[in-house]
């Protein structure tokens, strides 16, 4: 993935470094803004695979010693690690800029992201980095730790440069979901329904977000010449590799040895590639209607 000469983005917020006071935020099983059991089960399953510790996503917090406000706070850095994020983010505001326009008929409104380490604040609460990159609908943020990226490679078997760029473009499907009502539709549905009904919602959306990253890749992948991301041969399929790897029934026989259907909460890897695949072969917005409406 060629990236380095590419315009970056200025919606980014850089608090690597910073240290916040603790306030966890609750877990509120099956209601809007919450997560379902099988949701909390999974994600702390991805969490003990991200070698963090599962206790931790109770309570949305990190140990106390790195909690703690005081001095030794760092400015940001202008390093290999943000310039990728600044440019891959930059990137999916152009292609959805345009989607949105051409598709649509309408003007996308586009996020901020904010890296951070350790465990950050948000409208959606205090989170820690082990439950891995996330987006808040009511702040239209995405925040990222990006040592996530050597938890992608070293522990699921998804290194390179466009498996990394899917974390991201999987997250800012997420913001297309909110600005588009989806997220709001759903999660209203989900307080009606029972747990079971809850997961299969939560199921969908993440697959939606997969088709939405597919959907950026698409036109990323047509693309060329200086001043743009473009594709090497192989992106394609890192990013193909990363969807299968962190597929739910992967996640599962790695932590249990079993695989749970009724505790999913972002689908099966063959899903995951499913969707992934659908939007990178399409780029239609309205051919990423896993929800069925």
């Amino acid at each position: 993935m060629r990236w380095q000469d590419a315009e970056r983005s200025t919606n980014v917020d850089d608090v690597r470094g910073r240290r916040f006071g603790g306030g966890g935020m609750p877990i509120r099983l099956g209601g809007v803004g919450g997560m379902s059991l099988g949701g909390l089960v999974a994600i702390m399953a991805i969490t003990y695979l991200l070698g963090g510790d599962p206790l931790a996503v109770l309570t949305g917090g990190v140990p106390t010693e790195t909690a703690a406000p005081g001095p030794g706070d760092t400015a940001p850095i202008d390093d290999e690690g943000s310039q990728f994020v600044k440019t891959m983010l930059k990137s999916t505001e152009t292609v959805w800029g345009s989607v949105f326009r051409e598709q649509l008929a309408r003007t996308y409104s586009e996020p901020r992201l904010v890296m951070f380490t350790g465990q950050v604040p948000s409208a959606c609460g205090t989170n820690s980095s082990a439950v891995g990159p996330f987006y808040c609908p009511p702040d239209h943020r995405v925040y990222i730790d990006i040592s996530f990226y050597n938890e992608l490679d070293r522990r699921f078997g998804a290194p390179g440069d466009f498996a990394q760029a899917y974390v991201i473009a999987h997250e800012v499907g997420h913001h297309v979901q909110n600005l588009l009502g989806i997220d709001e539709k759903v999660r209203a549905a989900q307080q009606r329904g029972n747990e079971a009904q809850a997961n299969q919602l939560s199921v969908r959306m993440e697959l939606q977000a997969d088709c939405f990253a597919g959907l950026w890749g698409h036109y990323v992948k047509a693309q060329s010449g200086p001043g743009k991301v473009t594709l090497d041969p192989g992106d394609v399929e890192e990013g193909l590799r990363a969807a299968a790897a962190i597929g739910d029934d992967a996640i599962q026989r790695k932590m249990q040895g079993q695989v749970s259907p009724e505790s999913w909460t972002h689908g099966s890897s063959e899903q995951r590639v499913q969707w992934l695949r659908r939007g990178l072969e399409s780029g239609q917005v309205s051919a990423c209607n896993t929800l069925g409406t």
